[in-house]
C-alpha cells in the first residue's frame, strides 16, 4: 500500500495546539539498500491531552508493509491511509504502535528523507529531515514540539554500505550472515524528529579529538568520499576552533562522545545541524589552496561553527513551531559572526553580512515575497528558509546584544539555556529570558518578529552656537505604511570639521553618552549634547547599529569627513558606500557625478591608500561600489541597462583616477600570490585582486595584466579573478583559458561549480546563449542543486543586464527551468522561481514580461507545493 501527499492546507500560528501525543522513545531499525530499504518503527506513545482515541502519523512516499499496537497486527478497517499520512482510529492512552515501511533512496530525488548521493553503484546513503522530512523514512508525528530519545540501529551489506553512521553515541557493533553487519547509535537526550540522521556507503575518515575544559574527550570524525578526505584538514582545524570558542564566549560544553560530519555533492541546503551527526554540503567542507577560494575558506570557518553552534541554539533548546524558526537560526547566525569575527576580521565579516542583509533581505522585505522573521502563516515551510529569518533574525539578536551589552547578554542566554535545556520554545521565551536576567522587559522587542518591512530612519540636526548645544532628532518611519513603533539601537558619534571626535554628554557634567548608543524607542526623540563648538558632522548606525534604511541628507562634503576620519571600520566604510551609491544616483539621473563629490570620494580612497594602518580587505571593500541589484534596490521602476551603464561610469571613474596607486599597490602586493591561508595573506590577495579588477576598467594593459596574473597564479582565488577580469573584458584569450580550467578541473564538481557560475555572470551579448548551452555540458546535472545554483540561480539573480534582456528570452529560459526542476527537486525549483518575485518593481516592458512568465508558470498546473507557493505571492496582489 502506498499513499502519496495532496497539496498542504495553510498552517496558521493562531491555530497552534500541543500535541495530543506525546512519544517518549522511538525506535528504528534499517535494512539499507540504495533500490529498496525497510524501516521498522516502534513509537513508545503517551496520551497528553484530550481524550481522543484516534491517533494521526506523519507519512509521505512510504510503502506501508504492517501496522501492530502492543504486538497485535491491525486490520485494514482499524486504520486509515490519508494523503499526508496514517490515521489509527482506536489508541490505548499508553501504547506501543510499530510500523514496517519501504522506502526507495535511489528514487528519491526530492533530497528529503532517506536518498542516495552518488551513483547506484558506488554512491551513499543520506538522510535529510528538517523541515519535514522524517515523515520520508517512516511514519511519525513529525512536528519539533515532540521530542524524543532515539535508538537507531542499522543493517546493510559490508562490501556495499562499510561505514554505518547515525545520531547520538554508538552503541555496538557487528557482523551478521551473508557478509552483512550493523551498528546502533543511542542519542540520550530528547530531540525533535528534523535532527534525525543517517549515512551509509564508502566514506574515508579523518579523525581527531577535543578536550573540553572539564575533561570531557569528544571523537571527532569528519567523513567524504576517498579522493576528497585530504580536503578536510581546514575544516577538522575549524571544527576544534568552533568547539573551543564555544566553551570559552558562551559557556556552552559538547555533551555527546562523538561528533560525525559528513560531506555530499547532493544537498539541497548548506548543512543540517543533526545531533552527533552533520550533514554538510562538500562545498562548505571541503578546501585546498588549489581548489578552493579564499572566500570558500572562511565560508567553511563560518559554516562549521554554524552547525556545531546548533548543537545548544537549536537542538538542546528547539523550535516549538516552525514559526519560531528564527529563534534558532536568526541567534546561532548571531553566534556564526561573533565567531567568525573573534577569529578573524570582525570588520570584514561585519560589512560582508550587511552587503548580503541590503541586497538580499531589504529586497525581500521590499517584495511581494517580504513576511515577517516570525510569519503568521504559511502554505510551504521550506519556503521560509529566507533571508529575513536568517539575516534579519540575526540582526535583532545583535540589537538585543547591543542593548544588553556583552556581559549582559551572556547572563541572558546563560538562563535561557538553563531553563528551557531539553525543551521546544517561542521567541517569547527567549525575549523572557534575556529580560529576566537584566531585569528589563523586552516584550516591546516582539515589533521586530511580528511585521515584515525595513523601516526608515530620518534625522535632523539642529546646532546652537549661542549655547553651544547640538540637538539630534530620530524619528522612525515604519515600513508599509504601518504605524508600528520598533525599539531601534542607533549608534553615533560626533565628528569635528578637522575630523577629531567630539564627545557626546548630555549635560554640562556629564560623562559621555555610553558607547554613543541611543535607543529609539518611540516614533521620534531628540537629544541635546552639550559642549559642541559648532556643528558636527553625525556619523550613524555605527557598525550598523539597526536593519532600517537611513534616510539621511548627509552631503559628499560630510561623507567625504567619515570616509577619510571614522575610527568605526565599518562606518567608514559605510560612508565611502554612501558616496559612491550618491554617486551613482547622478550618474543614473544625468549621465555622470557631480564633480565635487566625487572628488571627495576619490580623496577618501586615496587617504585610505596612504593610511598603512589599514586592513588591505577594508581598503578592498572601499575600492569596490556595490553590485547593480543592491543599486537598483532603492529604484521604484528598475531599467537593468541603464542600471549597469551608471555604474560602470562610477567603477571607470575611480579606475581612471586611482590608477597609479591602484597600479603601484598591485606590484607592491606580489607576494600575496604565495599559497599562504592565513588571514593575512587572503587580506592581502583580496587587495591585489580588486587592484587587477579596476586596471582592467582603466585600460587595455590592464586585460594584459590580468592574461600574466592567470599564468602565475598559485591559487584558486588568484586564477578565478584573473580569469574573470578577461571573461568579462571579452579578451580573445578568454575562451582558451576557461577551456583550459575545465580540462585543469574537470574531475572537481565544486571548482567547476565555479567555472559554470563565472560564464553565467559575464554582463555580455551573447552570455544567455552560453548558459543555455552549458546546461549540456557533461558536467551539469539538473539533479544536483549545487550545479543549478552555480549555473542558474547566479544567471537570474547576479547578471541582472542579461537576465533581464528586454525580448524576455532570460524570462522564458529560467521560466522553462523551473518547470523541469519541480518534477526533480521542487525545492530548488521554488528558490529559483524567486527570480521573479520583485517583477512590479521593473519598468513596463520587463515588468509585463515577467508577470506573463509567472501566469505560465500558475497555468501549467500539478506544480509542487513549494513552488505553487512561490507562484501564488508573487502574483498576490497583481
Amino acid at each position: 500500500m502506498s499513499v502519496d501527499s495532496a497539496a498542504k492546507p495553510l498552517t496558521r500560528l493562531a491555530d497552534y495546539r500541543p500535541p495530543a501525543w506525546r512519544v517518549e522513545a522511538i525506535e528504528l531499525e534499517f535494512d539499507l539498500d540504495a533500490l529498496v530499504t525497510t524501516v521498522d518503527a516502534r513509537l513508545r506513545l503517551a496520551r497528553e491531552h484530550g481524550d481522543a482515541a484516534e491517533l494521526r502519523l506523519d507519512g509521505e512516499a512510504l510503502e506501508l508493509l504492517h501496522l501492530d499496537i502492543d504486538g497485535r497486527r491491525l486490520g485494514p478497517n482499524e486504520y486509515t491511509l490519508a494523503p499526508g499520512g496514517l490515521v489509527i482510529h482506536q489508541v490505548p492512552p499508553r501504547a506501543v504502535v510499530s510500523t514496517r515501511s519501504r522506502i526507495r533512496p535511489a528514487a528519491n530525488s526530492a533530497l528529503e528523507g532517506v536518498y542516495l548521493s552518488g551513483s547506484l553503484e558506488d554512491g551513499f546513503l543520506l538522510s535529510q529531515c528538517e523541515a519535514e522530512g522524517f515523515r520520508r523514512v517512516t511514519w511519525c508525528l513529525d512536528r519539533p514540539d515532540v521530542l524524543s530519545r532515539y535508538t537507531v540501529t542499522l543493517r546493510a551489506d559490508r562490501a556495499r554500505f562499510p561505514v554505518l553512521l547515525a545520531g547520538g553515541n554508538p552503541d555496538g557493533r557487528g557482523m551478521l550472515d551473508g557478509g552483512r553487519h550493523w551498528a546502533r547509535f543511542v542519542d540520550p537526550t530528547p530531540k525533535p524528529s528534523y535532527l534525525f540522521a543517517l549515512a551509509a556507503g564508502h566514506l574515508e575518515c579523518l579523525e581527531d579529538t577535543f578536550v573540553a575544559e572539564d575533561g570531557h574527550t569528544v571523537r571527532l570524525a569528519i567523513w567524504a568520499e576517498h579522493a576528497e578526505i585530504a580536503r578536510c584538514a581546514h575544516a577538522m582545524a575549524c571544527l576544534k576552533a568552533a568547539f573551543a570558542w564555544d566553551e570559552r564566549r558562551f559557556g556552552r560544553r559538547y555533551d555527546l562522545d562523538v561528533f560525525h560530519v559528513v560531506a555530499t555533492h547532493d544537498f539541497a541546503m548548506g548543512a543540517m545541524e543533526n545531533t552527533g551527526l552533520n550533514i554538510f554540503n562538500s562545498k562548505y567542507l571541503l578546501a585546498t589552496p588549489d581548489q578552493a577560494t579564499d572566500e570558500d575558506y572562511r565560508h567553511v570557518l563560518a559554516v562549521v561553527g554554524h552547525e556545531y553552534f546548533h548543537h545548544w541554539s537549536g537542538n538542546r533548546v528547539t523550535c516549538r513551531d516552525w514559526f519560531q524558526l528564527s529563534l534558532k537560526e536568526g541567534l546561532t547566525v548571531y553566534r556564526e559572526q561573533e565567531f567568525e569575527s573573534d577569529l578573524a576580521s570582525r570588520t570584514l565579516r561585519r560589512i560582508e553580512d550587511v552587503r548580503t542583509l541590503w541586497r538580499v533581505q531589504f529586497g525581500e522585505d521590499a517584495g511581494p515575497l517580504a513576511h515577517p522573521v516570525r510569519p503568521e502563516q504559511y502554505a510551504e515551510i521550506n519556503n521560509f528558509y529566507t533571508a529575513t529569518v536568517y539575516d534579519k533574525g540575526a540582526e535583532i539578536v545583535r540589537m538585543l546584544a547591543t542593548l544588553l551589552g556583552r556581559d549582559g547578554f551572556r547572563r541572558g542566554l546563560d538562563l535561557y539555556f538553563a531553563r528551557h535545556d531539553g525543551q521546544a520554545v517561542t521567541i517569547e521565551d527567549f525575549l523572557a529570558a534575556l529580560g529576566d536576567a537584566n531585569d528589563r522587559d523586552l516584550s516591546s522587542w516582539l515589533a521586530w518578529y511580528r511585521h515584515a518591512g525595513t523601516p526608515v530612519l530620518e534625522v535632523e540636526g539642529h546646532h546652537d552656537a549661542a549655547t553651544r548645544r547640538f540637538s539630534l532628532t530620530l524619528r522612525q518611519r515604519a515600513a508599509k505604511g504601518d504605524a508600528v513603533v520598533r525599539p531601534v539601537p542607533v549608534a553615533v558619534a560626533l565628528f569635528a570639521g578637522d575630523g577629531g571626535r567630539i564627545a557626546m554628554r548630555e549635560g554640562e557634567d556629564a560623562a559621555p553618552c555610553r558607547d554613543g548608543v541611543l535607543l529609539l524607542d518611540a516614533a521620534e526623540r531628540t537629544w541635546t549634547f552639550h559642549g559642541v563648538d559648532a556643528p558636527p558632522v553625525v556619523s550613524l548606525l555605527r557598525g550598523f547599529s539597526a536593519p532600517v534604511r537611513l534616510a539621511d541628507a548627509a552631503d559628499g562634503t560630510a561623507l567625504a569627513l567619515l570616509a577619510r576620519h571614522e575610527d568605526d571600520g565599518f562606518n567608514r566604510w559605510f560612508a565611502g558606500d554612501a558616496l559612491s551609491r550618491l554617486l551613482f544616483a547622478q550618474a543614473l539621473a544625468h549621465g555622470r557625478p557631480d564633480a565635487a563629490p566625487f572628488e571627495g570620494w576619490i580623496g577618501a580612497l586615496r587617504a585610505a591608500f596612504a593610511d598603512a594602518s589599514l586592513d588591505p580587505a577594508i581598503l578592498a571593500e572601499m575600492l569596490t561600489p556595490a553590485d547593480e541589484g543592491s543599486l537598483a534596490e532603492p529604484l521604484t521602476e528598475v531599467d537593468p541597462d541603464a542600471v549597469r551603464r551608471a555604474r560602470e561610469r562610477i567603477e571607470g571613474g575611480l579606475a581612471a583616477a586611482l590608477a597609479p596607486s591602484l597600479m603601484e599597490r598591485y606590484e607592491a602586493l606580489a607576494s600575496a600570490t604565495e599559497a599562504d591561508m592565513s588571514p593575512v595573506a587572503q587580506a592581502r590577495r583580496r587587495l591585489r585582486n580588486r587592484c587587477l579588477a579596476l586596471l582592467c576598467c582603466a585600460d587595455d594593459a590592464g586585460v594584459a595584466r590580468a592574461s600574466r596574473h592567470y599564468d602565475e597564479a598559485r591559487t584558486l582565488t588568484d586564477r578565478l579573478a584573473a580569469m574573470t577580469c578577461l571573461a568579462q573584458a571579452g579578451d580573445a584569450r578568454a575562451e582558451q583559458v576557461l577551456a583550459a580550467f575545465a580540462e585543469r578541473h574537470a574531475a572537481d564538481p565544486l571548482v567547476l561549480d565555479k567555472w559554470f557560475a563565472l560564464q553565467a555572470t559575464i554582463p555580455r551579448p551573447g552570455t544567455l546563449e552560453r548558459v543555455v548551452a552549458l546546461t549540456l555540458h557533461p558536467a551539469f546535472r539538473w539533479e544536483n542543486p549545487n550545479k543549478v545554483y552555480a549555473l542558474l540561480l547566479a544567471f537570474a539573480q547576479r547578471n541582472p543586464s542579461v537576465f533581464h534582456r528586454p525580448d524576455g528570452a532570460g524570462y522564458r529560459f529560467i521560466g522553462d527551468a523551473v518547470l523541469r526542476l519541480d518534477a526533480i527537486t521542487p525545492q530548488v525549483a521554488a528558490r529559483l522561481a524567486t527570480a521573479f518575485g520583485a517583477w512590479r518593481r521593473y519598468e513596463p516592458l520587463r515588468r509585463a514580461l515577467m508577470r506573463a512568465e509567472l501566469f505560465r508558470l500558475d497555468a501549467r498546473g500539478g506544480l509542487s507545493d513549494n513552488l505553487a507557493d512561490i507562484v501564488r505571492r508573487s502574483l498576490d496582489a497583481s
